[in-house]
């Protein structure tokens, strides 16, 4: 009977006090790594964009100036509209340079290109290897968009290179959501891919 009575009164305090928790708990958005995203802390998606396709037409070592596509679809449950995107190389045996300048954005995907988009920033980290790209105008909930890294050349080093994606939304204070990795296989001239 004892543990029966300690049992329930357990099990009154947990009830009470997930009842009597901040509403801006409730409203807070769970990211993709379990943690909350407050309001009070930064604006975050409700449901982050999707990274669909990491691609590029040249899969040789050394191509020049090349482009490698990042689709992005925004889910008309986002929330918040798409303001930036990061790009991280995370594996490669060499560190990949970009045009900054030559970037680009449009519509749609690589294969059905719509309407270019306008970039207000595109910034680079040698450093920490990575470029970051602004829109001007956000991307609204339930597009898809592409954009295009260009590349001053492919690695001269062989193997798989993978780069982390971020997006962040629009707004002052924003928190960045990992939206996945994209993969590029570079072959050298005499190699064939399987």
């Amino acid at each position: 009977m004892k543990y029966v009575t300690s049992f329930f009164s357990t099990l009154f305090f947990v009830s009470t006090g997930l009842y009597l928790l901040p509403h801006s708990i409730a409203d807070a958005v769970t990211l993709s790594n379990g943690t909350l995203a407050q309001p009070a802390v930064g604006i975050a998606f409700t449901e982050p964009p999707r990274l669909v396709s990491a691609s590029t037409p040249y899969g040789t070592t050394s191509f020049p100036n090349t482009t490698y596509y990042f689709t992005l679809e925004v889910p008309a449950t986002a929330g918040e509209p798409l303001q930036q995107v990061t790009f991280n190389q995370i594996q490669g045996t060499e560190d990949i340079k970009f045009n900054q300048k030559d970037t680009f954005a449009f519509e749609g995907t690589r294969n059905q290109q719509g309407s270019k988009l306008a970039l207000k920033t595109v910034k680079g980290n040698d450093k920490q290897q990575t470029i970051t790209v602004t829109f001007d105008t956000p991307i609204a909930p339930g597009k898809t968009v592409t954009i295009g890294l260009q590349t001053y050349e492919n690695p001269f080093d062989d193997g798989v290179y993978l780069f982390g994606v971020k997006a962040f939304p629009s707004g002052e204070k924003t928190v960045g959501q990992f939206l996945g990795i994209g993969r590029f296989q570079f072959y050298g001239p005499m190699t064939t891919e399987n």
